[in-house]
């Protein structure tokens, strides 16, 4: 289940996929990919029906599927929700953020502007949770914000918030920064697998 978990998410999001490698415990990189395989299953609905009320459907599922996962009582053979619903048990993550990307993505397919906060803090602050506990929430929102900047193609503005996103994780806990990795590498040129992580690996050291 875990192999298969990881390769989703590594065909699916290779840049934080990279970053996930550097979680040296084994269990909290699991729940890592569990919260990235279940984004990547929300990412790939638009690619797999191409009507809107038929993908809102899809995503109606899913947010059906929360009231499971958050009891502790998954769809059973399901390893996205299976693996899901065990890390939001042992992290004891709040409901909202998932609530609130599903929501970001049914507005997204009717043509609403990316909300960054749902598609991209959101997210960067259950990661960080997994991996160092709930208490550094402020200090993502902006790294955050320039990683979705980045992958919406506003590429200058990304830019333009790297100091202060770098500024805002110095006090971050270094077990969390593979967490955040990918948004420092915004404005960074390395298509090749091998740079990026060499790239990786110096930001995770603090040499970037």
């Amino acid at each position: 289940m875990t192999v298969d978990l990881d390769s989703q998410v590594r065909a699916a999001d290779p840049d934080r996929w990279l970053s996930s490698r550097f979680v040296a415990d084994e269990q909290a990189r699991a729940d890592l990919i569990a919260l990235y395989a279940f984004e990547a299953e929300l990412l790939a609905i638009p690619t797999r029906v191409t009507q809107p009320m038929l993908a809102e459907m899809r995503y109606t599922w899913w947010s059906e599927q929360m009231e499971s996962v958050f009891a502790n009582t998954p769809r059973v053979g399901h390893p996205v929700l299976e693996a899901l619903t065990a890390a939001v048990a042992r992290r004891h993550l709040d409901r909202a953020p998932f609530d609130a990307l599903i929501e970001a993505h049914i507005g997204r397919v009717h043509g609403e502007p990316h909300d960054l906060e749902a598609f991209y803090v959101g997210p960067m602050q259950v990661a960080t949770r997994i991996l160092a506990g709930e208490e550094h929430d402020a200090l993502v929102v902006e790294p955050g914000r320039v990683w979705g900047l980045a992958q919406t193609g506003r590429t200058d503005e990304a830019k333009a918030l790297r100091a202060a996103a770098n500024a805002a994780l110095r006090t971050l806990p270094a077990a969390a920064f593979p967490a955040i990795a990918h948004a420092t590498l915004a404005g960074f040129e390395h298509p090749e697998p091998l740079k990026r992580l060499r790239l990786l690996w110096a930001v995770l050291r603090g040499r970037v």
